[in-house]
């Protein structure tokens, strides 16, 4: 049967951009942060999962008896968990451990199963685990659809309008843009959005210490969302002006620091990206626009990183 596209009446995108002007004071650049958990499901993935979705329909690969099958660390997993519920589509997630309370709740809300894989991949991580389980689940489950975030061309296509978001809020072209990487699909669509518009703008990669996406040493990482456990089919080192590797200790002290500067509350990737500019700003030029990703907020990480039980348990 074919199936129409369900409007949503909240839409995806045009998130605010905002210039926080405490935690960089000392520093002379100007700081704006893309608020992408002001998306509906809470994350910059509502974007990537609406239009993997909605063009898999548009192209009739899927129906309404079609199951929806991804590995997903949370975002993802609520992103297209969100758009199935409106479409009426069967959903089924592949987590692991490491995936936060406050994200299986907002899941298991939205309908979607989850199964969740227990033995790690060798590699820092679970994300071979859990793909090799998706594909299981593909041979054994008739008329299922993997969304494949980290292969599909529609995941950097999503960010093509995040581009296009930026310069029309800010009114000029940004010097730099910090982005956090996991399948890279972010990192590469801004790429896109940037070279198809002329621009030159500077383009951070945000990764975290123990990722594979840039290095081929590995190691355990506790925070999800970021990094990965195996190269990206995405990236173009050539187009990456630099790539900076955050410690978890960096991350969690650059939350906090926000909290404190700001009065924001904001995810381990926004925390992320904040060390990555404090760790470049020497070598940023005085007045430069600095743009930072947020891809989503804290409220999923009290558990974590603004435990100081779950911090010291990693020390």
């Amino acid at each position: 049967m074919v199936m129409k596209i369900k409007p949503s009446s909240l839409p995806v995108g045009n998130t605010p951009l905002v210039r926080m002007q405490h935690v960089f004071s000392s520093q002379a650049l100007q700081f704006y942060a893309k608020l992408e958990y002001m998306n509906p499901g809470g994350s910059i993935k509502d974007r990537t999962a609406t239009r993997i979705i909605k063009r898999a329909i548009e192209n009739r690969h899927i129906t309404r008896e079609t199951t929806i099958v991804e590995s997903t660390s949370g975002n993802m997993g609520i992103g297209l968990a969100r758009i199935c519920r409106l479409m009426g589509l069967r959903l089924v997630l592949v987590v692991d451990p490491y995936i936060n309370p406050q994200a299986e709740k907002i899941l298991r809300a939205f309908g979607a199963e989850l199964v969740c894989v227990e033995e790690d991949d060798g590699k820092g991580g679970f994300l071979n685990t859990r793909l090799q389980k998706v594909k299981d689940l593909l041979d054994t489950l008739p008329d299922s659809f993997h969304p494949d975030q980290y292969t599909n061309p529609d995941n950097p296509g999503a960010h093509f309008e995040t581009v296009k978001e930026i310069l029309q809020s800010l009114q000029r072209v940004p010097d730099y843009i910090f982005v956090p990487t996991s399948t890279c699909g972010t990192l590469m669509g801004i790429y896109g959005g940037l070279e198809n518009l002329g621009h030159q703008t500077r383009l951070v990669a945000v990764d975290a210490e123990g990722s594979v996406i840039f290095k081929d040493t590995s190691a355990k990482r506790r925070i999800p969302g970021m990094g990965s456990s195996r190269p990206s089919s995405f990236v173009k080192t050539e187009k990456i002006y630099r790539v900076l590797h955050i410690a978890e200790k960096d991350i969690v002290a650059a939350c906090r620091r926000v909290v404190e500067t700001e009065a924001m509350i904001i995810g381990g990737s926004s925390g992320a990206v904040i060390a990555a500019v404090t760790q470049l700003s020497p070598e940023i030029p005085p007045g430069s626009d600095v743009v930072g990703i947020f891809a989503d907020s804290g409220e999923r990480y009290l558990d974590t990183i603004y435990n100081e039980t779950w911090v010291n348990a990693g020390q």
